[in-house]
């Protein structure tokens, strides 16, 4: 049975610090809005779409620094999260959160290790000192490091989040990045670039001050990024934003594919293939309007694609 997020959005409640991708001020009403009540009506809805899709799904609390709440609100929600998990055991598996790394420690373990949290989502976003405090995030790379082998240390499976073209940050920045967040050995990964919204610090720096990456420096860069988890087996779960028209993250993963076929095919004797896959990657690897089949035809390479359950790409020449 396959499995997905019973997402509970709690909008920046919680959160210490205003960092400079985000607009608080955007976002007051609807953190006021964020009651238990509210909490048990998301997740009733939540409960009916699993059956009638026949899936699993962890308890999410995301968007606030849920280890930063005010302590009985985050045990209010988490009693409520395991009534759920009590009354529908066939639909809830557990539950994850998202918080800061500057607020984990033992004690709070122990918390959510006593209501069922399975997994903890760090926003570490940079590894790189300079980028973490050009970006107003209130904590170290080392604090990310600590937080994560805690984290580890106690049994939780460790999610971490970063960000790409951030102030002050640059390609090479962002795949140190990646390579230290590889280090720590997380179970999961977000890759979310940088979104500029109105009323951000972001929006307010000069821009011959800071110069955001453009779309084709950005699906390079996440498809690298991407390539280099995938290579050390940490699970990318998404890349981008969740908004409507936001594809970045599906034109980053088609880049990784265009890449991994160029360089198989550029090596080999032969100009025609067969490309084995399953069927939902099939697009992917096509890529956006078959951009990718179009690519390589130009440079003499052909290909069919025959569907290969469970398999994510393998190549053979004809």
């Amino acid at each position: 049975m396959k499995r997905t997020n019973a997402s509970v959005f709690i909008p920046h409640l919680g959160c210490p610090h205003e960092c400079s991708f985000c607009n608080k001020d955007a976002i007051t009403e609807a953190e006021k809005s964020i009651t238990i009540t509210n909490v048990t009506d998301v997740l009733e809805n939540h409960a009916r779409s699993l059956r009638r899709r026949n899936m699993t799904a962890e308890i999410a609390f995301f968007g606030g620094t849920f280890t930063a709440l005010e302590p009985d609100y985050r045990v209010g929600l988490l009693k409520t999260a395991n009534e759920f998990i009590t009354l529908y055991p066939e639909l809830f598996v557990g539950i994850r959160c998202s918080t800061r790394p500057d607020y984990i420690n033992e004690e709070v373990l122990r918390q959510l290790r006593e209501y069922n949290v399975n997994a903890i989502e760090l926003g570490a976003q940079s590894l790189d000192n300079e980028v973490l405090e050009a970006n107003n995030r209130g904590h170290t790379a080392d604090d990310v490091r600590a937080a994560a082998k805690l984290i580890k240390a106690q049994g939780f499976e460790l999610g971490l989040q970063m960000m790409t073209g951030l102030y002050k940050d640059s390609a090479a920045k962002s795949l140190y990045t990646c390579d230290e967040l590889i280090k720590l050995k997380p179970d999961t990964v977000r890759i979310y670039p940088t979104v500029i919204f109105k009323g951000t610090q972001l929006a307010k720096i000069p821009r011959r001050d800071y110069k955001p990456f453009t779309e084709e420096e950005t699906i390079a860069l996440c498809a690298e990024i991407y390539a280099r988890f995938v290579q050390n087996n940490v699970r990318v779960i998404r890349i981008g934003l969740n908004y409507p028209g936001n594809v970045i993250g599906e034109l980053s993963i088609s880049r990784y594919y265009y890449n991994k076929m160029l360089d198989f095919m550029s090596k080999s004797n032969g100009t025609k293939f067969k490309v084995f896959t399953d069927k939902h990657n099939i697009s992917k690897i096509n890529g956006h309007k078959c951009e990718n089949k179009h690519k390589l035809e130009k440079l003499g390479f052909m290909y069919k694609i025959k569907e290969k359950q469970n398999t994510e790409l393998e190549i053979h020449v004809l």
